[in-house]
């Protein structure tokens, strides 16, 4: 299940985290110190999450198992996808795991990029994808062409939350999006991925 796939890949990471958090966080704020930048927290908190999820989707696109009925490489779309029974645990493991694991890239990359159309982040979700693929199978691993295609649903899914999020801001007023205002939301928002990951076992404190 993705709750297993989360335990796991943070059981072997906290470690790294933990260093990477403290050691990217002192240099980043030595950095605006020194050059008399101002500090806006969301936007580092933004950036850090950034940082911290490409470190677990290299965790879990490595190290969690395949699984394959033939244990071969699948180059035909839809094969995979197809013979998974709606609402299994492999459906949701194998294609809702492969849609939400890219929700969070499409997001990221759109706070960067701010496309207004979905286009390049397809394009950039498609390279991301077919790169993480390709290692597969040169570590051992299968290749799966409908793992490249579930990922591009949850980037395009991602991008659409950034632009949806995007439209709602034109409609309530301005006060709420200052930069103090859009630093609590984060914070809040890290604080319930939080929580949520000490409810599901993993110690964070």
């Amino acid at each position: 299940m993705i709750k297993d796939s989360i335990i796991n890949a943070f059981s072997r990471l906290y470690p790294t985290v933990l260093i990477l958090i403290v050691i990217i966080c002192s240099i980043r704020i030595a950095w605006l110190i020194k050059n008399n930048q101002k500090i806006v927290v969301y936007k580092e908190l933004i950036s850090l999450g950034f940082i911290l999820y490409l470190l677990f989707l290299y965790n879990i696109v490595t190290y969690q198992d395949a699984y394959s009925v033939t244990g071969t490489s699948n180059f035909t779309p839809f094969r995979e996808i197809l013979r998974y029974r709606f609402g299994s645990e492999l459906f949701f493991k194998n294609v809702i795991g492969n849609i939400v694991i890219f929700m969070p890239f499409g997001y990221f990359v759109s706070y960067y990029l701010k496309p207004k159309r979905v286009g390049l982040i397809c394009v950039l979700t498609l390279i991301a994808s077919a790169t993480i693929e390709f290692t597969q199978l040169s570590i051992g691993r299968v290749f799966d062409i409908d793992d490249i295609l579930l990922n591009l649903f949850g980037g395009i899914l991602g991008c659409i939350i950034y632009i949806a999020l995007c439209a709602v801001k034109n409609y309530i007023p301005s006060f709420f999006y200052k930069d103090v205002c859009l630093s609590i939301y984060v914070i809040l928002i890290a604080a319930l991925l939080c929580f949520y990951f000490h409810s599901i076992g993993i110690r964070l404190w």
